[in-house]
């Protein structure tokens, strides 16, 4: 049998870290049941707004994004947490002594974790919230096919797919445009040796409030700024309110022409080095 170190290394991650699959879906149980309770009322709400039909609209279109956007939320915080603890966490119980031993490299070990927010967790978040909308569909046309709205109100209002293509290429936006955030963090984890959750937040607030007291910029703060949410400034053409809604909204060539990306992607592609390294050399703590 051929060994697949990456593949069985990922398969370790998702066996000690249940996190990365149980968050997702506790978030889309707690949205069901909430959206289970308001479709109820939903037939009601649609008769008491039949004179406005762009609200009727909003009723039945915002959840379905609401959704996923609360999934994929909740996957990036859970990745974010996921890289601090990668390589701390195991210099902390000495477990790196016995993964180690194993005929597999750090640099296979600091790949596959990287993977985790990178790959897994995205296709986790994808799948569920796809799901999601689908029992929240089911839901919804039982309760107005027994009402007297009728489902063509929903399912004619209701561009699953164009969403569901605005959903993939708003994750992969953000996992390309998340990169270095994900590896910087897994460097801290393999470098520092208590609380790298302090050397991710002290030193940027630091900087920022030296920054601002002495030359009374914010540079700090915007980089910051930039690398969190930027994101949605270069990949898509917003309209008033943010609303992402149409196709023509993408902008998948601004986003590949923007040089934050590519800078991006050589930072992410250097911290991962880093944090291979630095797990070669660091003993438990």
């Amino acid at each position: 049998m051929t060994p697949r170190p990456m593949y069985w290394s990922i398969r370790r991650e998702l066996w000690e870290n249940r996190s990365v699959y149980v968050a997702p879906l506790a978030v889309a149980a707690v949205f069901l049941f909430g959206f289970a309770l308001s479709t109820i009322m939903l037939p009601h709400h649609l008769r008491a707004a039949a004179l406005d039909p762009a609200k009727q609209e909003r009723m039945l279109v915002m959840p379905f994004s609401a959704a996923p956007g609360l999934i994929i939320l909740t996957s990036f915080i859970v990745g974010a947490f996921y890289c601090l603890e990668a390589l701390y966490g195991e210099r902390r119980d000495r477990s790196i002594l016995f993964w180690k031993s194993l005929p597999v490299s750090d640099l296979t070990t600091v790949l596959s974790k990287a993977s985790i927010p990178l790959v897994v967790l995205p296709s986790i978040a994808i799948a569920v919230s796809l799901a999601t909308q689908l029992v929240m569909l089911f839901m919804s046309t039982v309760v107005l096919s027994a009402s007297s709205v009728g489902a063509a109100a929903l399912w004619s209002r209701l561009p699953l797919f164009t969403m569901t293509l605005i959903m993939f290429y708003g994750v992969a936006v953000h996992v390309l445009w998340h990169a270095p955030l994900y590896a910087w963090l897994l460097q801290i984890s393999g470098w520092a040796r208590r609380t790298p959750l302090l050397w991710v937040v002290l030193p940027p607030l630091a900087l920022g409030v030296f920054e601002r007291i002495t030359f009374h910029t914010s540079l700090v703060a915007s980089l910051v700024s930039y690398r969190l949410i930027g994101a949605m400034r270069v990949a898509f053409v917003a309209t008033e309110g943010h609303d992402i809604r149409r196709l023509a909204q993408l902008a998948p060539l601004r986003f590949l022409l923007t040089p934050g990306l590519w800078i991006g992607l050589i930072a992410a592609a250097a911290f991962l080095a880093a944090a291979a390294r630095l797990r070669r050399h660091r003993e438990p703590i």
